[in-house]
C-alpha cells in the first residue's frame, strides 16, 4: 500500500504543478450526482482494505477504495450495520465515495447521517502531504472537525485516504407497516409519532400509502404494531432496499429531472405540479414534474430548505441551491486552504470554485 500511496502523492504533485484538474473517482456508481465531473481520472481502489475492525468497540476503518460489499460482510458476520444506510448503487461503491458523497438512506431522520457516524478521516492534499483528523474514538474529536466536513465535499477538498466509522448493532426486530392516507395526514402523522417513544426507523410516503419501519426490541416493534395499526407489509426489506437503492419505480426514469427538496419535517406539502415522495419523516422531498427551477427553489426557500437537482436535467441551472454571499466566502475560502491550486474535482459542487 505504501508503493499506491508514493503514486497518488506523484501523481498529485504533478497535477499540481501543472495546473492540471484530477477527478477523484472509486466505483464511479456516482458519477452523475454533482456538476459535471472533469479532468484526469485518479482511481482510489488500488488503495483498499478494512484497516481496523473491533466489533466491541463499534468502530471500523478501512481506506478509500474499500468496497462498501467488504464492509458489509465484515460488519454482518458481528451483527452489526451502517446505521446510516447509505446507497451501494450497484455494490461497487466505495468507502472513499460513500464519504465524498455523503449521501443516507431512509433511516437517516432517526439513526443519523453519513457525518453523524465518521470519527477521523486521513487526507492527502495538494502538495501530496497526508493529514489526519479525528480518530477511532468520540473523545478525540476536538476544535474544527475536518473529519465531518469532508463528508459530503465531493472531493473537492482532496483525497480522502481512509475513515473511521461509527457502526451499529443490527435491530433484533424489524417490522413495516402501511396507511392508506394522504400527503398532509402523512406529514401530519409522522410529526406525531415523531414525538413519541416509538421505534420507528424509516419512513416514505407516495401515491397515497404512507410506509414506515419499526426497528428494535421484539416488545417495542410488537407495542408499536398493536398501537399504529396498518396492515404488514410482508416484503418490507425489498422496500427499504429499494428506496435506498432508488431501484424503486418512483426513481426508473434516471434522465427525467429529479430534484431533492430539504425542508422542516412539518412543512405543508408543496404546491409543485408533479409527483413527490416523501422521506424522512417529512424533511426529505423528492419531486418530478414540469416546474422550472425557480418556482422549485422559491417554494422550497419560502417554507425554510433548500432544493437541489439530484439527477437528470439541465445541470446548467446549477445543481446545488446558490449559496448566501457569506457562507459562499466560506466556501471559497476552505477550498482555497486545502487546494490552492484548485485541482480536486474542480466545479463539482459549484462551479467558480
Amino acid at each position: 500500500m505504501e508503493q499506491t500511496l508514493q503514486a497518488f502523492k506523484e501523481h498529485i504533485v504533478a497535477a499540481t504543478s501543472g495546473g492540471a484538474p484530477l477527478q477523484i473517482r472509486g466505483g464511479g456508481t456516482k458519477d452523475w450526482y454533482g456538476q459535471e465531473p472533469r479532468g484526469e481520472v485518479l482511481d482510489t481502489r488500488p488503495y483498499s482494505g478494512i484497516i481496523d475492525y473491533e466489533p466491541t468497540e463499534l468502530v471500523i476503518t478501512a481506506r478509500c477504495g474499500t468496497p462498501l460489499s467488504e464492509i458489509d460482510a465484515a460488519l454482518a458476520a458481528n451483527n452489526q450495520v451502517l446505521a446510516f444506510e447509505p446507497p451501494r448503487f450497484g455494490g461497487v461503491s466505495t468507502v472513499g465515495g460513500m464519504v465524498a458523497a455523503g449521501l443516507s438512506g431512509p433511516g437517516r431522520q432517526w439513526s443519523g447521517s453519513v457525518r453523524d457516524f465518521i470519527l477521523g478521516a486521513d487526507l492527502m492534499d495538494a502538495q501530496g502531504q497526508v493529514l489526519h483528523f479525528g480518530g477511532q474514538v468520540m473523545k478525540n474529536v476536538a476544535g474544527y472537525d475536518v473529519s465531518r466536513l469532508l463528508t459530503g465535499s465531493l472531493g473537492t477538498l482532496g483525497l480522502i485516504l481512509q475513515a473511521s466509522i461509527k457502526v451499529l448493532p443490527q435491530a433484533f426486530a424489524t417490522s413495516t407497516r402501511v396507511f392508506e392516507v394522504d400527503q398532509a395526514n402523512a406529514i401530519r402523522l409522522l410529526n406525531e409519532w415523531g414525538g413519541q417513544p416509538l421505534p420507528l426507523s424509516a419512513s416514505a410516503w407516495v401515491n397515497g400509502v404512507l410506509t414506515i419501519r419499526l426497528s428494535g426490541a421484539q416488545a417495542a416493534v410488537s407495542a408499536a404494531e398493536t398501537k399504529l395499526g396498518g396492515s404488514e407489509l410482508t416484503n418490507g426489506e425489498d422496500f427499504w432496499r429499494d428506496l435506498r437503492e432508488q431501484n424503486h419505480v418512483f426513481f426508473a426514469d434516471v434522465d427525467a429531472p429529479l430534484w431533492r427538496i430539504s425542508l422542516p419535517s412539518v412543512t405543508q406539502p408543496l404546491a409543485l405540479n408533479g409527483a413527490q415522495l416523501i422521506e424522512w419523516g417529512g424533511a426529505q422531498r423528492w419531486y418530478r414534474g414540469d416546474d422550472g427551477v425557480a418556482a422549485i427553489r422559491a417554494a422550497a426557500t419560502a417554507a425554510g430548505g433548500h432544493a437541489s437537482l439530484y439527477r437528470g436535467g439541465d445541470k446548467s441551472v446549477g445543481v446545488f441551491q446558490p449559496l448566501a454571499p457569506a457562507v459562499a466566502k466560506i466556501h471559497r475560502n476552505l477550498k482555497a486552504s486545502f487546494d490552492p491550486s484548485g485541482i480536486f474535482n474542480p466545479g463539482r459542487m459549484y462551479s467558480e470554485f
